[in-house]
């Protein structure tokens, strides 16, 4: 080879290696949410009772405060491989929030896909969560939305799913599937933390209709300070279907918790785009411990949002829940995750800001 054809050759690959490189692409991407929140009861986290009145500056009120990073690279004949690192923190304060404590303590997963479907590894939600997702007329607001019956059943469990490997197919005639299982990672004992996950989603025009299971186990390796690996099984159905601007949506979830509460909850709520720059949505949850049925409660939200642009929103929520027995059903995810007996109301309005 002479020294002109070697460098011909040496030009080539850096072409094919810069072209290669411009398929990639990482993104830094987040929400900061704050607002300000009125509880007109408060539980005491001692003794359940009530606190008194609340008035507080409140991170996330409608979404968690978050950032992180994700990345896709092309591989070519329709495969990529991706990843998302995501942390939550605290526009109130700064420390780390809806992240169970964990510096990457939100999502932490690689992933291959292409025509066969998706295959992910590491910290994700599990197909479970995305199903109730999928159903709830708010989003899963931290504010009056099924988030708060979730939460309030289990906490971060289903949410934050450590150790964790799934498989979504491909959307074949409308059908999309998707199983998930966490590994407790406990040496000796396979069952320690162990967790199974699986949903099915149909959407065919504007209809939409989602059911989804969970089975957990309490131990295992992925220990952090708001429990994700509660002993509980989930049951889910939902349905949504669109007129227009117009979106309502129907739930059940079946919470059952060992030595707790075993909550159905049904919700049905709807969405309404007033205008590009206007949304309104509302939500009601009936929520009844099958253990025994004088433990239930009613949650009633309803939010409103302005678009001032693509990135940021300004809201304005409100919310009603009454318990009876020990039913503790609260406001929001966050600062107010349990309730008191009795009526409590609650109002939270905010900016949010996506970048």
């Amino acid at each position: 080879m002479t020294i002109e054809n070697f460098r011909y050759t040496l030009l080539a690959g850096m072409l094919i290696s810069a072209g290669v490189h411009a398929q990639s692409s990482v993104t830094l991407y987040g929400v900061i949410d704050a607002g300000l929140l009125y509880a007109s009861k408060t539980a005491d986290p001692a003794t359940g009772q009530n606190a008194g009145r609340q008035f507080s500056l409140l991170d996330g009120g409608k979404s968690p405060s978050q950032f992180g990073l994700t990345g896709t690279e092309d591989l070519g004949d329709g495969m990529k491989a991706k990843f998302k690192l995501e942390s939550g923190f605290s526009a109130a304060n700064g420390g780390f929030n809806n992240s169970n404590g964990n510096v990457i303590g939100r999502q932490a997963w690689i992933a291959l896909s292409g025509r066969f479907g998706e295959v992910k590894a590491g910290l994700q939600p599990s197909s479970f969560f995305l199903a109730v997702y999928a159903a709830d007329p708010r989003e899963l607001s931290t504010f009056g939305s099924g988030l708060v019956t979730y939460g309030g059943s289990v906490l971060a469990t289903g949410i934050f799913n450590a150790n964790a490997v799934s498989y979504t197919t491909p959307r074949l005639f409308g059908l999309e599937g998707s199983v998930m299982f966490a590994l407790g990672g406990t040496a000796g004992d396979f069952q320690a933390g162990r967790q199974y996950s699986a949903s099915l989603n149909y959407q065919i025009g504007d209809l939409m209709l989602v059911a989804a299971a969970y089975d957990g186990n309490e131990g295992g390796t992925a220990q952090t300070p708001v429990p994700t690996d509660l002993p509980f099984l989930g049951r889910t159905l939902g349905a949504a279907y669109k007129w227009g601007n117009l979106t309502t949506k129907a739930s059940f979830a079946n919470y059952k918790v060992a030595g707790s509460f075993n909550n159905n909850v049904y919700g049905v709520g709807l969405d309404y785009l007033v205008s590009p720059a206007f949304d309104i949505d509302s939500g009601v949850w009936i929520t009844s411990d099958r253990n025994d049925t004088a433990n239930h409660s009613l949650l009633f939200a309803m939010g409103a949002q302005y678009f001032m642009s693509k990135a940021t929103t300004l809201y304005a929520q409100v919310a009603i829940v009454n318990n009876h027995g020990a039913m503790n059903t609260g406001l929001s995810a966050n600062n107010v995750l349990f309730g008191t007996s009795g009526t409590t109301i609650g109002t939270n309005v905010g900016i949010r800001h996506l970048f």
